[in-house]
């Protein structure tokens, strides 16, 4: 079987840089066939429009995610909520990755005026939120979580860390100094502490956050490499979005 990527996957990837280099607004068919190595005309014929070829690119990264995630059902649930934790926070000098997510992030913008883009970010959140109740219900089965009102908890993990994500690109961090951890690592720290700590059954203790972090990192190198399918964004889908891929490699997550 050949390692190398597809036509649609190559394709796939020059969206990926094209969205990091110059955003959603100002992106053109021409950027991405640039990014891609692709005629433009090309593009033209698999995608009638922009639109059109943005849409399959929510599709992508939201399946990818969804097939990482899955990859990793039979981890400890411990080990998998942390490392979703893991999977929002932004290093200091995560650029490239943050320019990714400010770009879905005007994506995102376009949900409640269109109806295919919304579709996709609908999908992205339900697959997040649906991870992470899963993972606690898991634990709960375990007992390594107490019993908890599931979908609740599962909302208030996803707004917050996701929340923090969209904090820490949109304001930047003009008030973040070198030495001191970014936003979202502080955040997920703090739902680590105030949501998660309080539901572990007695005796049961996390990962450290830095695991969870040095995984998801790990997660979207491979993804970097390939792998034979030529997806290096390693994201999830939702600039929430799973969560939300980081060039990385940053997914997530959702697409939006």
């Amino acid at each position: 079987m050949s390692d190398q990527p597809s036509a649609a996957d190559e394709i796939m990837d020059g969206v990926y840089r094209a969205l990091r280099a110059h955003g959603y607004a100002d992106l053109t068919m021409q950027d991405i066939a640039d990014e891609c190595s692709k005629s433009k005309s090309l593009l033209h014929y698999h995608y009638d429009t922009k639109e059109d070829l943005l849409v399959a690119f929510l599709e992508h990264i939201i399946t990818d995610s969804a097939e990482r995630i899955e990859a990793r059902a039979d981890d400890p649930p411990t080990e998998r909520l942390v490392g979703l934790l893991g999977w929002f926070v932004f290093g200091a000098d995560e650029v490239d990755r943050e320019a990714f997510h400010i770009a879905l992030l005007e994506l995102r913008t376009q949900g409640p005026f269109n109806d295919r883009i919304r579709e996709q970010l609908v999908r992205s959140d339900r697959l997040l939120r649906g991870t992470v109740a899963e993972i606690i219900e898991d634990g709960i089965d375990e007992g390594v979580f107490r019993e908890v009102d599931v979908e609740e908890t599962a909302a208030l993990i996803v707004a917050t860390i996701d929340g923090a994500r969209t904090r820490q690109i949109t304001l930047g961090r003009s008030d973040d100094r070198p030495a001191e951890p970014t936003y979202t690592r502080t955040v997920a720290e703090a739902t680590i502490d105030r949501v998660v700590g309080p539901i572990l059954a007695e005796d049961v203790e996390l990962p450290p956050l830095e695991e969870g972090i040095d995984e998801m990192t790990r997660d979207r190198d491979r993804a970097s490499t390939g792998n034979g399918s030529g997806n290096e964004h390693g994201e999830d889908g939702n600039g929430s979005e799973i969560g939300a891929k980081s060039e990385t490699g940053d997914d997530d997550g959702d697409a939006g």
